[in-house]
């Protein structure tokens, strides 16, 4: 639990950090990583049906979906750092960051 409360905490931090870039520059211009593309392009692969506009929480927390986004995030050990993160995600993109409309992923 205490471990878990540090994630989340680094999650928001991070989540107002990155909050604040897509506010300041258009998305179209804006790299996070070197790998930005090819992480789309493996997720996009990996995840085809996954609704990113809108998300369901049981695609994302349900046990055969960790089977498929453990490896997806694996791929990414030492290429991005902090790569194993938890993350807060909108779960709809045209609402704010509240309570009821985010989720811890990691």
């Amino acid at each position: 639990p205490r471990v878990e409360l540090a994630w989340a905490m680094k999650a928001h931090q991070h989540a107002q950090v990155y909050f604040n870039l897509i506010s300041s520059v258009d998305p179209k211009f804006l790299n996070l990583t070197k790998v930005d593309d090819q992480i789309y392009n493996d997720f996009r692969k990996t995840f085809r049906d996954l609704r990113v506009d809108v998300l369901d929480p049981e695609e994302l927390k349900s046990e055969p979906a960790k089977e498929k986004w453990r490896p997806f995030c694996l791929r990414f050990e030492g290429v991005v750092e902090d790569f194993n993160y938890g993350t807060l995600l909108r779960l709809d993109c045209r609402r704010d960051y509240t309570e009821e409309n985010t989720i811890f992923g990691e």
